[in-house]
């Protein structure tokens, strides 16, 4: 199980108006979560953080391994409408955004909502549809819209996207361009389970007693995870730390295995699951630790090797891990750094 971390501000004042902590509801998802894909506490967690912080998840692994199983659990877990697009080598952008057609009752044309527009969206196996297609989910990842025969529609609120795609068997795939990857705030993998839970989850299956995600009830009302996504932006950030962030993507540019170095887009979800982390903690301000705990799942992908250094071995992880030692923690990161945020509050 998934232990809660909480500090004693969880009790103070900023949670009066909730009937029980807010972090105390977020922990009660992930055990959830965690009922359904067994022994993956720190995927599940880096979902939460991810989705908390108002990203997008791209889930990357091999077949069989739970991808779509925990994009279906934190549907449920979060409540809101969900939407599923399984992606196929012939669909087109209208398969996704919608499109306008005649209504044989009126004989007037009116919008046909595409799957895009759900709370939490499932997007299976991404990497098997044309370019074209995919650029239909460039706007509606940054700017929550769509714009459909010149006309732009609001996706609802909140909106999530959680994607798949299978690394092995490239064959009639697309790889994602640098504009969509970046738009991704984590890209997580979840692995093989452990051997124990491995066998729990057989055991459950042959007992007939196996948790699927449609089982699942929702833990937190829409509006509740809007007002916690509302106050984990309040988070604070120290001045110190902002300046870290900034050394951190001004050395991934200057690395000299890097083609293309962090944009300002990957500093913000930094950011933002910095803070996301922080308040899952309880906390109203951030500490250096959110920005080490969140570093490898939000960067890496946004880095371009040159094609040297790739061949040579190195991957964006480790530059990533790199370019981190190499930038020392800012000196106000002390015992006392929490007290002057508190006193912000």
């Amino acid at each position: 199980m998934i232990s809660p971390q909480f500090s004693e501000e969880t009790k103070d004042e900023r949670y009066s108006h909730w009937p029980e902590a807010p972090q105390v509801l977020l922990h009660r998802l992930l055990v959830k979560v965690e009922s359904v894909l067994l022994g993956k506490q720190q995927v599940i967690r880096n979902t939460l953080t991810a989705l908390l912080a108002g990203g997008h998840v791209l889930l990357e692994d091999v077949p069989g391994v739970g991808k779509t199983l925990l994009a279906q659990a934190f549907a449920r877990a979060v409540g809101g409408d969900f939407k599923r697009i399984q992606f196929t080598s012939d669909m087109l952008p209208a398969d996704i955004v919608g499109g306008v057609v005649l209504d044989a009752r009126t004989s007037e044309l009116v919008y046909r909502p595409g799957p895009i527009m759900g709370n939490v969206v499932l997007a299976d196996e991404i990497n098997r549809t044309s370019p074209r297609t995919q650029s239909a989910l460039l706007e509606a990842m940054e700017e929550r819209r769509v714009t459909v025969e010149g006309k732009t529609r609001r996706l609802p609120v909140p909106f999530m996207l959680i994607a798949t795609q299978n690394p092995l068997s490239f064959e009639g795939t697309n790889t994602l361009p640098e504009a969509q990857l970046d738009r991704f705030m984590m890209r997580l993998t979840i692995g093989y389970p452990g051997v124990a839970e491995e066998k729990r989850m057989l055991e459950q299956y042959a007992g007939g007693n196996r948790i699927e995600p449609e089982r699942l009830r929702p833990v937190i009302a829409t509006e509740e995870w809007l007002q916690m996504q509302a106050e984990a932006r309040q988070t604070h950030m120290h001045p110190a730390l902002l300046e870290y962030m900034v050394q951190v993507a001004d050395a991934s540019r200057r690395a000299p295995e890097v083609l293309l170095g962090l944009s300002p887009r990957a500093l913000r979800d930094w950011l933002r699951a910095s803070q996301a982390n922080a308040y899952m903690e309880g906390r109203s301000y951030a500490i250096p630790d959110d920005l080490l705990t969140t570093s490898e799942a939000v960067l890496p992908h946004r880095l371009s090797l040159r094609y040297g250094a790739a061949a040579g071995g190195d991957d964006a992880a480790a530059v990533i891990r790199k370019t981190i030692r190499g930038c020392p923690l800012p000196a106000a990161a002390g015992s006392g750094f929490g007290s002057g945020s508190r006193k912000r509050q």
